[in-house]
C-alpha cells in the first residue's frame, strides 16, 4: 500500500475552515501517513496539530506559506516553509511584522466598505473568526454570510479584487526575501503553485532563478489546479532548475469546497518520498 501526504493544508488559523486538530482526524480517515500545515504568515497552529497528530501517530511536517510581493501581479507569489524552527526569534519577529502589515490593511479595507454602507467592521470580522490570521476570504465568507454575494467567489469579485475601489495595496516582502527568512530558520523553500500567477514563461524562469540564487529547494508539481500537462511542465522546471519538486492540495475546508485533503479534485496521489528527496524525513 503506497503512503501518500500532503504538503500543503491550511486550518481555521488562516483561511481554513477546519481546527488543527479536525485536519488530522480527516487525514486519519483518508489513510494519509503525513501532511503538513501551511496557514498563511502564521505558526500559530502547529502547537495543536503537532500534539493531534501524535496521538493519530501521523507524520505532522511544520511548516508555513509566506506572502510576498512579485513586479506588481495582482497574484501574491507564496513560498513554503517546511521543517522551520518556528520558535526561532528572528523567525517569530519576521511573522509579527507580516501579521501587523496585514491587519493595518485590513482595518483600511474594511473601514473604506463601511464607510459606503457595508455592514461590516474589522472588530466585526475578528469577533467572527477569533483565533484566525485574517484574509481576504473572511471577508468574502463575512460579507457571504450577510447576504451581500452568493458566494465567496462572488465576495473576490465584486469587492475584494484588486480592480475594486475597497482594495488597499499591501507592503509585502519579495519572494527572495522569503526564501531567506526560510532558509535562515532552518527550513526547506519551495515555490508554491507557480502557474497561478499569470507570469509568462521568461518571467517565471527568472523569478526561479532568483530564488534559486537565495537557496530556494523545491517548486510545487503536483496540486489540485494542475492539469497532467501543467504537471509534466513543472516537473521539466524542476529538472531545468535542479529542484525537488513537492505536492499539495492547497486545502481550506469549505472556503474551497472542491478540493479534499490529500485527494484535491480526485486527481493528486502525492507519494511520502517526496519528503526524503526534499529531506525533510
Amino acid at each position: 500500500m503506497k503512503k501518500l501526504i500532503d504538503m500543503h493544508v491550511h486550518s481555521t488559523f488562516s483561511d481554513g475552515t477546519n481546527t488543527p486538530k479536525e485536519l488530522v482526524e480527516i487525514a486519519k480517515r483518508k489513510g494519509l501517513a503525513a501532511f503538513a500545515l501551511t496557514d498563511h504568515d502564521t505558526v500559530d497552529g502547529l502547537a495543536e496539530v503537532i500534539c493531534a497528530a501524535k496521538k493519530h501517530h501521523i507524520l505532522l511536517i511544520p511548516g508555513v506559506e509566506l506572502s510576498t510581493g512579485y513586479k506588481n501581479i495582482e497574484q501574491d507569489v507564496h513560498i513554503l516553509g517546511y521543517n522551520i524552527d518556528y520558535n526561532s526569534h528572528v523567525f517569530t519577529t519576521h511573522l509579527k511584522n507580516f501579521q501587523q502589515e496585514r491587519i493595518d490593511r485590513n482595518i483600511k479595507m474594511l473601514k473604506k466598505m463601511s464607510d459606503d454602507g457595508f455592514d461590516i467592521s474589522y472588530d466585526s470580522v475578528i469577533s467572527a473568526y477569533p483565533d484566525a490570521v485574517i484574509t481576504r476570504a473572511h471577508f468574502a465568507r463575512f460579507l457571504m454570510d450577510k447576504g451581500y454575494v452568493s458566494s465567496i467567489r462572488e465576495g473576490f469579485t465584486k469587492y475584494l479584487s484588486k480592480e475594486s475601489k475597497y482594495y488597499v495595496t499591501r507592503e509585502l516582502i519579495s519572494p527572495k526575501q522569503a526564501v531567506e527568512i526560510i532558509k535562515e530558520s532552518g527550513g526547506k523553500a519551495v515555490l508554491a503553485h507557480p502557474l497561478l500567477y499569470g507570469l509568462d514563461e521568461k518571467d517565471l524562469n527568472s523569478l526561479i532563478s532568483q530564488l534559486c540564487s537565495s537557496g530556494l529547494d523545491g517548486i510545487e508539481a503536483i496540486y489540485s489546479l494542475h492539469s497532467k500537462e501543467d504537471e509534466i511542465y513543472v516537473r521539466n522546471l524542476a529538472k531545468t532548475f535542479s529542484l525537488e519538486i513537492s505536492g499539495g492540495s492547497d486545502y481550506h475546508g469549505d472556503n474551497k469546497p472542491d478540493i479534499e485533503l490529500g485527494s484535491g479534485k480526485g486527481n493528486l496521489e502525492i507519494p511520502i518520498n517526496l519528503l526524503e528527496k526534499l529531506e525533510i524525513i
